[in-house]
């Protein structure tokens, strides 16, 4: 206490010890940061007496002085006024206001106005585009109920019912408006709003003018993870920010949302708050003041006073506060007149960015019996405890009625009283509870009270225009909407409603989080009996309830009822009559009782029914219950037989027969038949009473069971081919269903069991879909595959394409298709023979395809079709298209022949043809299945196409469609009568139909026709057909009309025209040469006939082709043709192009004829003959890449060129060639390919000739690997590769030019490492990164060895964080590595890729600032090792020898910037993670930690006990070595150890744990583990030093983390009074901090350091910190600091001193003398002066030290101790002259006799030691004259 009171002098002479001193140490010590400048200034004038007083700024004494004035009482909203800040909670957040709770009760708003100037600009902008913004954000997006802001009162009013309502902002601009740029302070706690989003962070509003704030993204990134759960700051956000930096004078500030910074701010001193830029929310230290029963008064940052009322209080401490006592607080309001502070004490707002307690829903308008008064305060109100333990406050008004009626005697303590809680006030953590009898009796209280359908009283409050507001209980209003005024409409309703008027409305809505209640008048609604309906879930079918009509259209009505759920009720539903114009018979509001039919809760879809009969309760019984039966008899599936009962449009009335035709049932019409033309004829032959059997039951919902007849569904619901519910749909299934709705944008197919799915536009159909109702109609049944699901919607999308849906064989799908068109036409026709009683339906029963008529012709109309009659076809029309008429010419009454080729039942006609080849007789032939014919189209239907065969003129029935979805096809496409086709038959024998069943041939075995080729279009555009007499062997002349690249028109006469293929013009053709160029246009030719041509179809027809009169000829001009025999060609031209196809084997040799190039397929068309054609793959082109580039321009259409055959092709219509010869891609060859996909950082995907595909590695790209090898290989690039390997399918191939040139002799900058014995050790190699993984880093050499690069070896840094590593290490980065080692057997190489072994710079760069290790091998004898105590022992296996291994010393980094603080010596014991290598190569390193002189710990840390002891004692080589040894090795396993061996294994373990139970309980052993320190620190917790070593222990191992946690524990553990153990781990934790930590956490354990601590030791400890580590600019922030702080502090001058001095600043250390005079005692000064000098003497100028000495001593000869030391420094430093001189003048001093003995010694001695003998006598000489003096003068 001494040193104290002389650093801190009170002024006067006499010290006196006072009680007032200890709370003024305290308070020192409790506001550490504060700066006293006045208050020093004032203690020096104090006297005496004052010591007593508080210290107080001038402002203090004015708030001295209002001590009596200011009132502790409760915030009532009379004292609050315009300009007031206040700390407010979000109570609740609406669209366009927040509501704000407020201290004391009490409520404010915010309009969406007053949240900040950055969102009310977007708020206009969006009203001004009057469209939505997506950067505004909603206020429910950015704020919570809960969160503290802090607010400004901008106004109280009075509402239209009297209230006071208080209007608040929390705009910046207005709550900070006190602040400004030179106020701003770093640790300051401000509110800002985020005003724009940028790059790097956010740029936040803190409403201080000329001062740009900025929040960065990592000190933003803990807050929207926790906050805002993850979702970025939105503009307009409120934020509660921290200062981190001020800069440019405040006009930059750096700000942090960091959860843990904020909770940690406080107020301090040293932010130099003022009474006018106070704050809301800011937490204070403060003292206990006075204690009043209604509050406390406290003073905080030294000079202001505040008051607590009794509700802010802590709960927990009741009101046992004592004066002097130090409490933590928080500022809750400010007034700005009378500058009243309030603060609060309750622990929920001691931390800011917390939120307050919230109250459960559920006790919301709770009522509680007995609430115990805890106090009662006569002028505010009582404080209650609840039943649950919590508190409640009850104003006065709410106690009793009246205010007389109030007895105080009733509210003593413990008194119990019936309340029931009303409100919560979040500010105050309290409820807030009435005791008024109507309050607890009444039946709403708050929204949430009130439920929909609730029938409620209510008084007219005011009339609006969009309807009436009624006041249902005091704060609740409703709103009845103008609809609901009446049960009509009413257009004045101010005549019929006035306010005040009392009613009785219902409940149709209730919203309480939007205070939104919708109430009506209607009166059938509000007296209405039957149930309310309020929900989608409560709709069950039958149910019967009352709704309003809001909407009538032409489909039906919607009707709505609470809670907003609507309903459907379709046309059919309004009324058993039918109902034309739903809008004129119902109104908008009309009340209306409904039944529901069906209810789909999660679609939210409700259909309804008017249908109701006429005594709803006793008929809505008999109603259900057969429904029920129904229900439950019919299932999905289920076949029944029914009976029509009536013909509607579009749908039959059924009923089903096995209920004796109780129950009624519909087909629609489009479910009678798959054929949509059945469908058609089915309802038109049907009549009432007819009988259907077997039809399905498809569903049953709502009112009526709907039945279906396709024989598709119904064999899929019975084969189990159907889905019962979403949950079992997969993709990739085949379902069978129909077109329930065709749409623009797809079609929409629904299945058996209702699941319905989508194919969209582009997967309906392989064609292009222009329309699509061209491809589909309603009710189509189609097979669907589903695409995908999607869950969460409840959505399929499903696929339609004939490609994806049939199972490939069309021919059997047609044919099926076909079987069972006609089997249901037999069905239609023994339907008809049934009636009977019609002739003309008898007639048609009788008509069959093939059967004569004898008819006789009635007219010819225009388009030459011709109608007949005759006998047999009464009533029928007949008729024969122009075509069928044939080359007859008949006028009208002739009779005629005629062939019946179809029977259209639906519209009665008959087809006929009186063509010879159908009418002719032919002997019948035995026809045979699958036997192939040619035939002609004779008439087309809907479903089929009747078709003559060439041979017999027999009529077969060929299918148009090859599936159900194959419904669409070209003009081009279609069949057309007397088209030529070839048909397979598959049915030979007649039905009863007279048509054999065939399918189209092979030519044509899908629906889809060839594609034309350009030279076959050209033909037709010239070339017509003309009938001509030629035959094959003709020879004809003519003159060439033109000339094409692969053939030349000859005209043979006027009409007729012949080509002459560019094959059948020489007879040896010359590769690369245009045969057709050798004729000219109008050269004379002579020619011979080899074929001809049909002018449709352009194929090649043979000589017995009936129409091959009709066809265009081709010729021949080769000599060899025109000369030689025709026999032979004449057989080629009658087979079949496949057969031709077939006498071209593999491997033979062709020459063809560039036809063109085909970009889309990238192949090479061209001709070989007149009609067979080939392609030539790009690939198979040509080995040389460059033409493969351009192919187009290196073939030149029409040119001869040599082709292998590979093949023929899919379609087996065109022939495979190869320009390059058969492909055999062997291994070690040579190919072409081309780039089809490129994988980063693995290769590429070749597609090679053949369709084959091979892999190319990263590694052979090329011979030099570069940083991005695959950028240069681009999709559809053209390379040479080299086959590496060609196995199992897989070829790998390989881009280098040593692999493709290897001639080239070209320099390989990377050889190809093709296993690991390529890799020797210290070789250098490049490779690229494959992967980070905690093990190392993986290293690609090639694609088949991997190396590894531990850590220790990838950079000389040490690393923290591994994401490091992956930054600069990303997969694929090319690397130069040294290899370490090879381990042949384990395949295991590991790398280097440090820069000593690489010779590269560090992959990490020094830029990063990140500590370093410098290892240096330290090769010294044992006797060194015996010094370092580091001798290190390690057994391994049976090994007897003990292995000495040279330790290696290791610096952490360069000793003073990162040093750890910590000295400390210890052993780290490396091991291989794999433990593959060499057990005796195990490593010890050691790390030295800094060298400035501090605590010293020599110790010695391995990472743990030695493992080998532990787990593996006794193994011997055998059982030491890998997995893969112990099964290459079998004879091992076999051994089994005998019984003595097992003993002496046994006896070996014990040995070895006795050792080891030993070892740990050795005294002298060094802790070696985490467990070790453990143990030690809990027999001594109070060592520093143990603690420091544990700490120093995790450091080296790099785990900060670890040993933070170590000092936190420390601090907790060593006893409160070892102040010094304790403030050694702060000074290492600092050391720790400013070498591993950054600048902010720093100052954080800095700061709590101060508060434990003595600040000036702490201050001191941490200047040293930042000079040893170099950190110059810190240490001289911290000393400014000090000098304010501790001005009075001698040594802090000097120390400051000594650093200036030893940075080499002696002009500022001369300055800071001048100042030290003036800040320090006088009494100090001589002290200073000298202390000065000694350091200048030191490290400064001597001259300026001795200058110093001597003024001083001028000043006080007397003071020996200056003397003296000024004497020992010359003595060290000076001449001896000048000391001599000293001496002289101290011995000629007049000084007491006791002092000049001394210096008269001092000068004997000096002499003796550097004199001689004169000098020493002298010396006595000079001694023996003052003893005489003094005598003579004693005598005298």
């Amino acid at each position: 206490m001494a040193s104290t009171e002389e650093n801190f002098p009170r002024g006067g002479i006499q010290k006196k010890p006072t009680e007032g001193k200890k709370p003024n140490l305290k308070l020192e010590r409790d506001n550490l940061f504060d700066v006293h400048h006045e208050e020093q200034s004032q203690k020096r004038k104090r006297s005496q007496n004052d010591q007593r007083k508080q210290k107080k700024f001038k402002t203090d004494k004015t708030a001295a002085a209002k001590d009596n004035i200011v009132n502790i009482e409760p915030l009532t909203i009379e004292a609050l006024c315009e300009g007031m800040l206040l700390l407010g909670c979000i109570k609740e957040v609406s669209d366009y206001e927040l509501v704000i709770s407020l201290p004391n009760g009490l409520t404010g708003f915010v309009p969406v106005t007053q949240i900040s100037d950055a969102y009310s600009k977007m708020l206009t902008k969006e009203v001004a585009q009057g469209e939505l913004l997506e950067d505004l954000h909603s206020l429910a997006d950015m704020y919570s109920p809960g969160t503290l802001v802090r607010c400004i009162v901008t106004s109280v009013e009075k509402n239209a019912d009297g209230r006071r309502s208080i209007k608040l902002s929390i705009d910046p601009k207005k709550v900070n408006k006190g602040l400004n740029t030179s106020a701003l302070a770093s640790g300051m706690l401000l509110s800002g709003f985020v005003s724009s989003v940028e790059d790097h962070g956010y740029l936040i509003d803190i409403g201080v003018n000329g001062t740009h704030a900025f929040l960065p993204h990592q000190k933003a990134q803990n807050y929207i993870k926790a906050i805002n759960r993850g979702s970025d700051l939105k503009i307009g956000q409120n934020l509660s920010c921290v200062i981190v930096e001020v800069k440019n004078e405040g006009r930059v500030v750096c700000l942090s949302i960091d959860r843990s910074e904020v909770a940690a701010s406080l107020a301090t001193e040293q932010q130099n708050w003022t009474l006018s830029n106070l704050l809301p929310g800011l937490v204070v230290k403060a003292r206990v003041q006075k204690v009043a029963p209604v509050g406390i008064k406290l003073n905080f940052l030294s000079s202001f006073t505040g008051i607590v009322d009794f509700i802010h209080t802590d709960p927990e401490k009741s009101m046992n506060y004592s004066p002097d006592q130090v409490v933590k607080a928080c500022i809750l309001s400010i007034h700005p007149t009378s500058k009243v502070v309030r603060l609060t004490l309750r622990q929920s707002f001691l931390h800011p960015g917390g939120s307050p307690n919230q109250l459960s829903s559920d006790r919301m308008g709770a009522v509680v019996e007995e609430a115990t008064v805890k106090a009662f305060y006569k002028k505010f109100g009582a404080i209650f405890e609840l039943d649950d333990g919590s508190l409640a406050f009850a104003r006065l008004k709410h106690l009793s009625k009246t205010r007389k009626s109030l007895k105080p005697g009733a509210f003593k303590t413990g008194c119990k009283h019936k309340c029931r809680i009303i409100d919560y006030s979040l500010m105050d953590e309290m409820s807030i509870v009435s005791l008024k009898h109507q309050i607890i009796e009444a039946r709403f209280l708050q929204y949430q009270d009130i439920h929909v359908g609730d029938v409620v009283q209510g008084k007219v409050f005011s009339l609006k225009p969009i309807g009436m507001q009624v006041k249902v209980a005091d704060r609740i209003k409703g709103l009845v909407p103008s609809l609901h005024l009446s049960d009509v409409i009413l257009k004045q309703p101010e005549k019929k409603f006035s306010i005040g008027d009392e009613l009785k409305c219902r409940v149709l809505e209730c919203n309480p989080a939007g205070k939104k209640l919708i109430l009506t008048l209607k009166k059938n609604l509000v007296q209405s009996k039957l149930p309310v309906l309020s929900c989608y879930e409560d709709a069950k079918p039958g149910l019967i309830t009352h709704g309003f009509v809001v909407c009538a259209r032409e489909f039906g009505c919607i009707v709505k009822f609470y809670n907003d759920v609507k309903g459907l009720v379709p046309k059919n539903e309004l009324s058993s009559e039918p109902v034309s114009c739903p809008d004129k018979v119902f109104h908008e509001g009309q009340v209306v009782k409904v039944m529901v039919l069906k209810c789909e809760p999660q679609q939210q879809r409700l259909l309804l029914t008017f249908r109701l009969l006429n005594n709803p309760t006793l008929d809505d019984k008999k109603e259900c219950n057969p429904k029920k039966k129904q229900e439950v008899k019919y299932q999905i599936g289920e076949m029944v037989d029914v009976k029509v009962l009536k013909k509607k449009d579009n749908v039959l009335e059924v009923s089903i027969l096995e209920d004796e035709g109780d129950v009624t049932a519909l087909i629609p019409t489009v479910h009678l038949s798959d054929f949509v033309a059945n469908c058609k004829l089915l309802w038109h032959c049907l009549q009432e009473g007819d009988v259907l059997p077997r039809v399905m039951c498809l569903s049953d919902k709502g009112e009526h069971i709907i039945l279906s007849r396709k024989s598709a569904v119904i064999s899929a619901v019975q084969d189990e081919q159907v889905v019962r519910c979403f949950s079992e749909i997969q993709p990739g299934m085949l379902l069978t269903g129909y077109v329930r709705n065709v749409m623009p944008f797809g079609v929409f197919v629904e299945f058996p069991f209702g699941v319905t799915g989508l194919a969209p536009k582009v997967s309906m159909s392989d064609k292009f879909v222009t329309d699509t109702k061209d491809h589909f109609v309603v009710g189509q049944t189609v097979i669907a595959k589903v695409m995908s699901i999607d869950e969460e919607k409840q959505r399929v999308l499903l696929n339609l394409k004939v490609s994806e849906c049939s199972s490939g064989d069309s021919a059997a799908e047609s044919l099926a298709l076909l079987n069972q068109y006609f089997k249901e036409l037999k069905e239609i026709r023994s339907l008809l023979r049934r009636r009977g009683e019609s002739s003309m339906a008898r007639g048609l029963c009788e008509l069959v395809p093939g059967k004569e008529l004898q008819l006789v012709l009635q007219d010819v109309k225009e388009d030459g079709s011709a109608l007949f009659s005759g006998n047999c076809v009464t009533g029928l029309t007949v008729t024969a298209t122009r075509y069928h008429l044939g080359d007859k010419s008949i006028v009208p009454g002739e009779k005629t022949k005629a062939l019946v080729l179809h029977v259209d039942a639906l519209t009665s006609k008959v087809y006929v043809s009186l063509r010879e080849e159908v009418l002719k007789q032919r002997a019948k032939q035995r026809l045979t299945e699958n036997s192939q014919h040619s035939a002609v189209v004779q008439h087309i239907a809907e479903e089929f196409a009747i078709v003559s065969l060439l041979e017999t003129g027999q009529l077969a029935a060929i299918p148009i469609a090859s599936h159900f979805n194959d419904t669409f096809r070209f003009d081009s496409e279609k069949l057309k009568v007397g088209q030529m086709i070839s048909a397979t038959l598959k049915v030979v024998k007649m039905n009863d139909h007279g048509v054999l069943l065939a399918v189209q041939g092979p030519a044509k075995k899908n629906v889809f026709v060839r594609v034309r080729n350009e030279s076959e279009t050209a033909l037709e555009e010239m070339l017509t057909a003309v009938k001509h007499s030629l035959s094959l062997g003709d020879i004809v002349t003519g003159t060439v009309k033109s000339v094409k690249p692969t053939h030349v028109t000859v005209a043979i006469d006027d009409k007729l025209t012949g080509s002459i293929h560019a094959s059948r013009i020489l007879d040896d053709v010359p590769i690369g040469s245009f045969p057709t160029y050798t004729l000219k246009a109008g050269q004379k030719v002579t020619a011979r006939v080899i074929g001809g041509r049909d002018v449709n179809t352009h194929r090649y027809l043979p000589i017995t082709h009936p129409h091959f009169t009709r066809s265009i000829p081709e010729l021949s001009i080769r000599p060899s043709e025109i000369e030689g025999e025709v026999t032979e060609m004449l057989k080629l031209k009658e087979d079949s192009t496949l057969k031709k196809l077939g006498l071209y084997n593999v491997g033979q040799t062709v020459t063809c004829f560039v036809k063109k190039y085909n970009v889309l397929k990238n192949w090479l068309e061209v001709e070989v003959t007149p009609d067979i054609r080939g392609r030539v793959p790009l690939l198979l082109l040509s080995l040389n890449t460059k033409v493969l580039k351009h192919p187009e321009k290196s073939f030149k259409n029409g040119q001869a060129i040599s082709a292998t055959v590979t093949g023929t092709d899919v379609t087996e219509t065109n022939l495979c060639l190869s320009l390059t010869g058969v492909q055999s891609l062997a291994q070690d060859t040579i190919t072409v390919g081309m780039v089809t996909k490129v994988t980063p950082h693995a290769g590429l995907t070749v597609a090679l000739p053949g369709g084959k595909t091979g892999k190319v590695s990263v590694f052979h790209l090329s011979d030099m690997f570069t940083e991005n090898p695959l950028s240069d290989f681009k999709l559809g690039k053209i390379v040479r590769c080299y086959i590496l390997s060609n196995e199992n399918g897989k070829i790998q191939l390989s881009l280098r030019q040593s692999r493709l040139n290897p001639k080239s002799n070209s320099k390989v900058e990377d050889v190809e490492i093709t296993c690991i014995n390529d890799v020797k050790k210290h070789q250098l190699v490049r490779g690229y990164v494959k992967s980070v993984t905690p093990s190392g880093v993986f290293f690609g050499l090639s694609t088949s060895v991997l190396g590894r690069i531990l850590f220790q070896n990838v950079s000389p840094y040490f690393v923290q964080k591994h994401s490091l590593y992956e930054k600069y290490l990303p997969e694929g980065k090319l690397l130069t590595a040294k290899v370490l080692g090879v381990n042949g057997k384990g395949k295991h190489v590991e790398l280097s890729l440090l820069p000593e072994d690489t010779g590269m710079p560090s992959i990490l760069p020094e830029s990063l600032g990140l500590p370093r290790y410098d290892a240096e091998e330290e090769k010294k004898e044992a006797d060194d090792q015996e010094k370092l105590k580091m001798k290190t022992k390690q057994k391994r296996g049976n090994s007897e020898k003990e292995k000495e291994v040279k330790p290696k010393k290791r610096k952490i980094c360069p000793a003073d910037e990162n040093d750890s603080g910590i000295e400390v010596y210890y052993r780290e014991e490396e091991d291989d993670d794999e433990q593959e290598e060499d057990a005796a190569k195990k490593k010890s390193k050691i790390r030295k930690l800094g060298e400035a002189p501090r605590l010293q710990v020599s110790t010695a840390f391995t990472w743990d006990e030695d493992m080998d002891a532990l787990n593996i004692p006794v193994l011997n080589q055998k059982e030491e070595s890998s997995e893969s040894e112990e099964e290459d090795d079998p004879q091992s396993k076999l051994k089994k150890q005998t019984k003595k061996e097992k003993e002496i294994e046994k006896q070996k373990k014990e040995k070895e744990l006795c050792k080891l139970e030993a070892a740990l309980m050795d005294p002298n052993r060094q802790p070696q583990s985490a467990d070790d320190f453990d143990r030690l620190v809990l027999s001594s917790p109070n060592s520093s030093i143990l603690w420091l070593q544990y700490m120093a222990f995790h450091l080296q191992a790099t785990e900060i983390e670890k040993a933070r946690a170590v000092a936190e524990r420390a601090l907790k553990t060593i006893c409160f009074r070892e102040e010094q153990e304790k403030l050694n781990v702060w000074v290492a934790l600092l050391n720790l901090e400013n070498m591993y930590g950054t600048e902010e956490t720093l100052m954080k354990v800095f700061e709590r350091a101060v508060q434990y601590n003595e600040p000036l030791k702490v201050f001191q400890h941490l200047c040293d910190i930042y000079a040893n580590s170099e950190k110059y600019k810190q240490a001289e922030e911290l000393y400014h600091t000090m000098l304010k702080r501790f001005r009075q502090e001698k040594s802090v001058w000097l120390k400051y001193a000594s650093f200036l001095l030893k940075q080499g600043q002696i002009d500022a250390t001369h300055r800071l003398l001048e100042r030290a005079l003036k800040a320090l005692p006088t009494k100090e000064h001589v002290d200073v002066i000298s202390r000065f000098a000694q350091l200048e003497f030191r490290f400064g100028d001597p001259d300026h030290a001795k200058a110093l000495f001597e003024s001083t001593l001028s000043s006080y000869p007397k003071r020996t101790d200056i003397w003296s030391i000024y004497m020992d420094i010359m003595i060290k430093h000076g001449s001896q002259k000048e000391v001599r001189d000293i001496f002289e003048r101290v011995i000629h001093l007049s000084l007491a006799p006791k002092k000049m003995k001394f210096f008269f010694k001092r000068y004997l001695d000096y002499e003796k030691k550097f004199g001689t003998t004169e000098t020493v006598l002298a010396v006595k000489r000079a001694a023996l004259e003052y003893v005489e003096t003094k005598s003579s003068l004693a005598d005298t």
